[in-house]
């Protein structure tokens, strides 16, 4: 028999976080979240907080936790789109249905009592958490911002009833060929002198950070608000946000396109893929994943695109070439092996023809399903 309790005790806080440690312990394509950012969504103070509910379930079978969830209410994403959302994350299980309905069947009552007439997921706080269940690319190694799941999870979130909303595209990036690499570089030149545009630079990466991350946020409020799951950031989250740029941005890899006025009105950047440095020590920042961090924050040997963004009036202009083709000078210059351009929606046909640019295959699929919640 499955005993579903909620998350309340130190112990059971404890073995919420370290159940998927254990469940993919020995997995090389699993990477962990930072173990000390996991520990915030139980302090009551998290930032997240201040627009979202959040309710934590173990599942537990003979003693033993078998799996776990967390079901949470976006309170600005449903404001903004007028709607009665909940959203489950941090899903894990064995592969059991009986395990698995009964973590669902909580989320699902606990949402129902706070209003909540539809679930979808996984989903986390925001855009900006890892979102989406992978449903193709299973043999492929996880960037640090996204979450690797067992292959089985899908018959198991299906068999709930969840159905699929939208599918988000992974690929992976090799440097052009000389013709496309060339033929980038005009294209990136060309527009640049059309539209009178430069490159935001800066001597350190405390200094870029200081001088371009506001205009980057406002461009990541103008840019991404009518995508799926998104909503404008708060000033909490533009704090925590840039906390933790400090620990991962080179500004190698980042790109602020300023008009003749010097206002930002598109960027891109690139991440260092940590995946691997973090994943030794279990997320946990010991001196010696902090150590791999930094060498591969400064001599990366991949790098995870992070989000790009345009101002409207610049945007289907082909700004895009210029970002990628800043990048991918980096790309040469530093001997760098690919890049993983994380998450892409299946709808976004523009972002993805910019990839035709350089030698590419898509290497990942991620869900995000959706349930009406029947009222009892």
């Amino acid at each position: 028999m499955v005993e579903i309790r909620p998350v309340r005790t130190r112990k059971e806080k404890k073995e919420f976080l370290n159940f998927p440690l254990e469940l993919y312990k020995g997995n090389k394509y699993f990477v962990p979240p930072l173990y000390s950012d996991e520990k915030k969504i139980f302090n009551k103070n998290y930032f997240y907080y201040e627009t979202a509910r959040a309710e934590y379930f173990l599942a537990c079978r003979n003693g033993n936790v078998v799996g776990r969830i967390s079901v949470l209410i976006q309170d600005l994403y449903n404001t903004k789109n007028n709607q009665k959302r909940a959203r489950f994350t941090r899903f894990d299980s064995i592969n059991n249905t009986e395990v698995s309905n009964a973590l669902f069947k909580a989320a699902e009552d606990w949402a129902r009592e706070q209003g909540m007439d539809t679930i979808c997921g996984p989903m986390g706080f925001s855009d900006l958490e890892r979102e989406g269940l992978l449903i193709e690319g299973f043999d492929q190694h996880q960037t640090f911002e996204e979450q690797y799941n067992y292959e089985y999870y899908s018959s198991l979130i299906e068999a709930y009833g969840f159905e699929k909303e939208i599918d988000w595209y992974e690929h992976r990036l090799t440097l052009p060929t000389e013709e496309g690499y060339e033929k980038l570089s005009r294209v990136s030149a060309a527009i640049m002198k059309k539209f009178d545009l430069h490159i935001g630079r800066a001597k350190t990466n405390g200094a870029y950070i200081r001088k371009y991350l506001d205009p980057i946020f406002d461009l990541v409020d103008e840019t991404y608000t009518e995508l799926y799951g998104t909503f404008p950031l708060t000033e909490s989250m533009r704090k925590n946000l840039a906390g933790n740029f400090k620990l991962i941005i080179n500004r190698k890899f980042c790109v602020v396109l300023l008009d003749k006025e010097e206002k930002a009105v598109a960027f891109g950047f690139g991440i260092p893929g940590i995946g691997r440095a973090v994943q030794k020590s279990g997320g946990k920042l010991t001196l010696p994943c902090i150590f791999r961090i930094l060498k591969q924050k400064y001599r990366p040997a991949s790098i995870d695109l992070g989000l790009v963004g345009v101002t409207a009036r610049y945007r289907n202009l082909g700004i895009n070439s210029i970002l990628l083709f800043e990048l991918a000078k980096e790309m040469k210059k530093g001997k760098i092996e690919y890049f993983e351009t994380n998450l892409t929606l299946e709808t976004n046909d523009k972002v993805r023809a910019q990839f035709n640019y350089f030698e590419h295959y898509q290497n990942k699929v991620r869900r995000s399903y959706v349930k009406g919640i029947n009222p009892k």
